[in-house]
């Protein structure tokens, strides 16, 4: 008997081991159960008709901490009862033998859901007992003293407890009690010693216990979040779950691998204070306008990488390296349309219509007066000395003698210039023309980055319209290749 009790133990609590998958609160952890419950005893003895009695219970349990559904627990109990007997090949015919018992034992508790336990008991008692026959008269074993009226019981009990409060329980159960002799009859011999069968209802009140209020398996005395949610991972603390510790639990947390340390907004993902997809803690453009295209560094998309951002920029295509405007537009200095990287005549005066390069177009032969002006001062630079044939690019040697004006426009701030570029009648007119106006455009450079203002000049190029040499002899076309520079007031 012992050892189907061992195995049927083993096998229940193998079960509520096996349906727990996670931590479980057990109403029942960590309390102290007082219980009372009385129903009837059957006995099988020496007098073989049916015949029932009652008894009366009161026990104590205490059940260990677990986060199980299974929970074990000590018992200790007080009973007082009888137990009947009838046969009428017997006499006398009926016995009635009151019985009180002290006794203890381990009880194994199951959690099914939240309202049902079924539990088990085994443990042993220690049983007085006085058998009787009718008219309350001592049987005559018994009043001989043939045996001691004190003996061991062993207990085995099978329930079920159903919760109808927080703290109280009906009980179902029923026991077998297996006696160390044979005398609860007062009948010596038979095959076996004498057992009882009891079964019985009564009410069981836990206190003392712990508790888990939002059953996250975390007892409140140790559950620093007693209001978690259902169902939702809990820390040792009973907190919910924060993987990346940025203050926002998994359970709500929409950005569940965010770096430690990032500010993040109620959903748990990085502030993204732009809203531009980019998080504030990635990006370098940090008040983009919102619904502008950003790169993974959350800047402005700048397609052509002339540092103006494609929102603004209106000219979208520039090649790399090519200076732009607050627009993104290559610079036009001289304002002729034709942007600074493709123009080879980068100061055409306002309004002169000028050819894809950037430089004045000669639709026909032009003869250009020479406009009479009051000469305060003039120097004459050669072309030989200071541009290299068919060049305007400014040589050295001219540097000298531009230096000597330079002072001058700076003692007199207030001094205007004309400077004037003059060729030969070797080549086609409209090159002459063009390289006149370069080379005179060559030496206001040359005066600008000096530090004097452009706006003091006037310039023209007047190609090979006012020679001052011969152009048929070599010595005369060396006279007409040069550079006035005239102080005008």
């Amino acid at each position: 008997m012992n050892k189907k009790i061992f195995v049927i133990i083993f096998l229940l609590t193998c079960f509520g081991i096996a349906q727990t998958k996670r931590p479980v609160y057990h109403p029942f952890t960590g309390t102290l159960v007082f219980t009372v419950d009385g129903g009837v005893n059957y006995g099988l003895t020496e007098y073989k008709d049916f015949a029932l009695d009652y008894y009366a219970n009161a026990g104590l349990e205490y059940f260990f901490p677990t986060y199980a559904k299974s929970s074990f627990g000590i018992r200790a109990f007080a009973r007082t009862g009888f137990l009947r007997g009838k046969d009428e090949s017997h006499t006398p015919n009926e016995f009635r033998t009151e019985l009180k018992m002290i006794g203890g034992g381990v009880v194994y508790l199951l959690s099914i859901g939240e309202a049902v336990f079924p539990y088990l008991f085994f443990g042993a008692s220690n049983v007085w007992f006085d058998p009787k026959g009718p008219l309350d008269i001592k049987l005559p074993n018994n009043l001989l003293g043939v045996y001691k009226k004190q003996q061991i019981l062993y207990n085995g009990e099978l329930g079920l407890r159903i919760m109808l409060a927080e703290n109280l329980t009906l009980n179902v159960n029923g026991g077998i009690n297996i006696a160390s002799n044979d005398y609860l009859d007062d009948v010596i011999g038979g095959t076996q010693n004498d057992l009882f069968f009891n079964g019985g209802v009564g009410l069981s009140f836990a206190f003392f216990g712990e508790r888990d209020s939002d059953g996250d398996g975390i007892f409140d005395s140790k559950d620093n979040c007693p209001e978690s949610p259902e169902g939702v991972r809990v820390d040792k603390f009973g907190c919910p779950i924060d993987t990346d510790r940025d203050g926002v639990a998994d359970f709500t947390d929409r950005c569940p691998d965010t770096p430690e340390g990032v500010k993040v907004n109620r959903d748990g993902c990085p502030i993204d204070s732009d809203s531009d997809l980019v998080p504030d803690y990635l990006d370098i453009c940090q008040n983009t306008p919102r619904n502008v295209k950003v790169d993974e560094y959350g800047c402005p998309l700048d397609s052509d990488y002339d540092g103006i951002a494609d929102y603004l920029d209106k000219c979208e295509n520039t090649p790399l390296n090519v200076q732009v405007d607050n627009k993104g537009c290559p610079v036009d200095t001289d304002g002729d349309t034709v942007p600074d990287y493709l123009d080879k005549c980068p100061n055409t005066p306002k309004g002169v219509q000028v050819d894809k390069e950037g430089c004045q177009v000669i639709t026909e032969r032009e003869v250009i007066k020479e406009v009479p002006v009051q000469v305060i001062k003039e120097v004459v630079l050669s072309a030989a000395a200071s541009f290299q044939i068919g060049k305007f690019v400014l040589l050295p040697a001219a540097y000298s003698e531009l230096d000597k004006l330079v002072k001058d426009m700076k003692d007199d701030k207030n001094s205007r210039w004309l400077i004037e570029g003059h060729t030969d009648n070797t080549g086609s007119y409209e090159s002459n023309k063009k390289l006149s106006l370069n080379r005179a455009n060559a030496v206001l450079n040359y005066f600008v980055s000096k530090g004097i203002d452009k706006k003091r000049f006037d310039v023209r190029g007047l190609g090979p319209d006012f020679p001052v040499g011969n152009n048929k002899t070599e010595e005369g076309r060396a006279q007409n290749r040069r550079v006035k520079i005239i102080r005008i007031n």
